[in-house]
Parts: structure tokens; sequence; C-alpha cells
């Protein structure tokens, strides 16, 4: 069977992203960066980002693209003959393990519970300490969490069982498109809050 590719170089783009981009850039990420240091904090990410991240995601793509298989058979399709290079897939894999993929399952069961708890006005008019309430009421309840993780595996095998183009792709360019939205309407609500403007002196000049 021939293999499928990316209909489009926005698809991938956005695949891409959707594979690396999570809560912690919209919640942690500010955080972090104003406890140490504001724009310091940013530049040493940013130093780190190219140091690490780059090469990093230069080598996952020559070997994606040079042996067109998966993490688990590309290193036994691209080593020489009569070397061992296929025993290094299992630090790929273990690498993918420690990274927490596989909580995102029970993450999203979380968010996608949260949504249907929030279409049903659960979190109208309610307190910080009500809404904590709610959620260790939700990790003590095995069988939501059981159902709702479930549900989180079935449709994302059932989108990928779609194929890549018609299923993948498709789906990402809608939900990473209503992301920068939902990012963009974030940034302009922030900006707009009493106290934002000591808050975007505080970023540029900190620490420098």
């Amino acid at each position: 069977m021939k293999r499928e590719q990316f209909g489009s170089r926005l698809g991938f783009i956005l695949v891409s992203a959707g594979c690396a981009i999570g809560l912690g850039n919209v919640w942690k990420f500010p955080y972090m960066a104003g406890k140490y240091g504001g724009a310091a904090f940013i530049l040493v990410y940013l130093l780190f980002l190219v140091i690490l991240g780059l090469p990093i995601i230069v080598c996952e793509f020559s070997v994606g693209r040079a042996s067109q298989k998966s993490i688990a058979t590309s290193y036994n399709a691209l080593e020489p003959p009569h070397t061992r290079w296929h025993y290094a897939r299992w630090g790929s894999h273990c690498r993918k393990l420690s990274s927490g993929h596989v909580l995102i399952p029970m993450v999203g069961g979380w968010m996608l519970y949260y949504c249907f708890r929030m279409a049903k006005g659960e979190f109208a008019s309610v307190t910080a300490s009500e809404v904590s309430e709610k959620y260790t009421g939700m990790l003590s309840s095995v069988p939501t969490l059981m159902f709702w993780t479930v549900l989180v595996i079935v449709l994302s095998f059932g989108i990928c069982s779609i194929g890549l183009q018609k299923g993948v792709e498709k789906i990402m360019k809608i939900t990473m498109l209503c992301l920068l939205g939902i990012m963009v309407i974030l940034t302009i609500r922030s900006v707009t809050l009493t106290g934002s403007s000591e808050g975007l002196r505080f970023f540029p000049g900190a620490g420098l």
C-alpha cells in the first residue's frame, strides 16, 4: 500500500505545531517567564531552543524523510548492514514515554469532560475554591476518568482511520486555527485587564 503524504505544507506545519503546543505554552510559560526574570528568561529560553531544539528537530525530520517509516522501524531501514543502530530506537521510545505522551489521552479526557460540564453550566458563577473541589471530585471518580479517557482514545483512532489527509490533517487545520483564534482572544482580553500595563512594562525590562 502506498504511503500517504500530507496534502499541503500548511497541513504539515499545523500538525507539527499540534504535536508540540500544549496548555503549558498558554498557562505555564507566562508564569515561569514572570517568575524567573521576564525578558532575561525569554532570551535564555530562545538560546537553548536554538542550541538544543533546532538540532533535534532537524534530526527527526531527516530520519523521517529518509526512512518514510515510524520511529519504531526507521532505524532498521537506515542502519548500515551488520550494525546495531536499531537499538537506538528504544531510546526514542523511552523519550516519548518520559515526556508524558502516555498521559495525553487522560488529560484530553479531562478537557473534554470540562467542556461538557461547562456546556451544562456547572462553572457559571462559581468561586475558585468550588472549581478546585469539582476537579478533586473528578479525580476521585475512576469510572468518570475511564469513560472520558477511552472516549478520547476512540475518537483519536477514528480520526486516524480516516487517513492522513482527510482525517488527521483536516481535523488539525480546524482545531489549530481555532486554538490560534482563542489565543488571540486571550491576548486581547489580557491586555485590557486592570493592571495589564504593569505586566507589559515588566517583561521587556526585567532582568536586563
